[in-house]
């Protein structure tokens, strides 16, 4: 079984609930990710605030600062990190997630997205075509 961690990504950028949304969707196109995971202090996973969530400043009428609590989802579908690679892979093309966030005993510790798993299946294929090409045969 191949888990979550595997392939999770453990550089994780993230906000807390008390960033200011403006500061989280910098972040967010600085770092080119559709998503950020919100934390408290010890890394707990509260939220995660997703460029969807942040359509509704769209229609703001008042340019008025908020933080990203008030645009956040707070109930996170997350994966521990030992956790079988397939099972998050099928709730991320069920659900239309992105990305998942990774979990050891409740804290955060990485992210997998869709990337992530397309990345890992090109390099199990190109894996395979080297080892049918050691012994003659095709993939």
């Amino acid at each position: 079984m191949i888990t979550a961690q595997a392939i999770m990504k453990t550089e994780v950028v993230s906000v807390t609930k008390d960033t200011d949304i403006y500061e989280a969707i910098r972040t967010m196109v600085a770092h080119n990710v559709t998503g950020l995971p919100v934390i408290d202090n010890d890394r707990t996973l509260v939220g995660i605030v997703t460029e969807k969530d942040v359509l509704r400043l769209l229609y703001n009428v008042e340019d008025k600062p908020d933080t990203v609590e008030h645009y956040m989802t707070p109930s996170v579908v997350s994966f521990d990190q030992d956790d079988d690679l397939t099972v998050l892979s099928q709730r991320l093309r069920d659900n239309h997630f992105r990305r998942v966030p990774i979990l050891a005993k409740g804290k955060l510790v990485g992210i997998v997205s869709r990337k992530d798993i397309i990345r890992h299946i090109r390099a199990q294929h190109i894996e395979a075509e080297m080892q049918c090409a050691t012994l003659g045969k095709r993939v």
